[in-house]
């Protein structure tokens, strides 16, 4: 199997089923984790030297952070149903979430400073958008853009109709090269409704020294270390991915493949 699809572990005692790291992925910014909980199970953790962002995918769950009560946050039922809620937490801070029946929760995370103000980010804060048309067609919601305030992290969830292309056409944010293409690292949490279904996500360089082409079932990541990325979401099943990206500096500029940059030129 590809080193860039990591499948889902069976839950360990704190309900992780995924569990990516900078060391494991073999670079240097982003961290990913899901964890699944029981009611009433409570998953606490130290952000020590990283940032971490908590999106609830699905369910209800009790915040704090430090001594601070955050309240309930949540309430969606899946992943696909619109108003995500999620926590934001600087480093060197620790962090507490108690599950309010059945939940999943991915901790993405980012090398980050302490200091800033831990967040609830609400739905109202969270920027929507359609992107594309005809077959190209998703929908954005922006958790954390770089027009809010973190350190090293940017969280977005989008929704792939049926049938249709996403990360299209083709592009990449691998060379530091600022004002035209940032390096971000990039991780894809891919699910699929109905669930039995799947994605295929193809990565590839130029020079094709990396060209591999994913079939991704539901709750599966996929690791884009370069390249360009595009997602496919076969007829019949909906395709939900969220994306965690860091780097060195908090911009997304991306570059399209030259061969494929037509389809969206006037």
């Amino acid at each position: 199997m590809s080193k860039l699809l990591v499948k889902p572990s069976a839950p360990d005692q704190d309900g992780r089923i995924h569990h990516v790291t900078p060391e494991s992925a073999g670079w240097g910014h982003v961290g990913f984790d899901v964890h699944r909980l029981a009611d009433g199970q409570v998953l606490e953790r130290e952000t020590g030297d990283r940032e971490v962002c908590v999106v609830l995918l699905s369910g209800k769950a009790a915040a704090m952070v430090e001594d601070t009560d955050f309240g309930i946050i949540g309430g969606r039922s899946s992943p696909f149903e619109p108003d995500p809620w999620s926590l934001y937490v600087p480093a060197g801070l620790r962090f507490a979430v108690t599950a309010q029946g059945p939940c999943e929760l991915a901790i993405c995370s980012a090398p980050g400073n302490p200091g800033s103000k831990p967040r609830v980010i609400a739905p109202g804060d969270v920027g929507c958008m359609t992107r594309g048309s005809g077959t190209n067609t998703r929908h954005v919601r922006n958790i954390l853009p770089e027009t809010e305030p973190a350190d090293g992290l940017l969280v977005v969830e989008v929704i792939t109709p049926s049938g249709n292309w996403s990360s299209y056409p083709p592009h990449k944010h691998d060379q530091d090269r600022l004002p035209q293409e940032s390096l971000l690292e990039e991780t894809y949490y891919h699910r699929l409704s109905p669930p039995q279904g799947f994605a295929l996500q193809r990565v590839y360089t130029d020079d094709r020294s990396l060209d591999e082409t994913l079939c991704a079932e539901d709750g599966d990541v996929v690791l884009v270390p370069r390249g360009y990325h595009p997602v496919a979401a076969p007829h019949g099943y909906e395709l939900y991915y969220l994306n965690v990206m860091a780097g060195p500096k908090r911009v997304w500029k991306f570059a399209n493949d030259p061969a494929h940059e037509w389809i969206v030129k006037p």
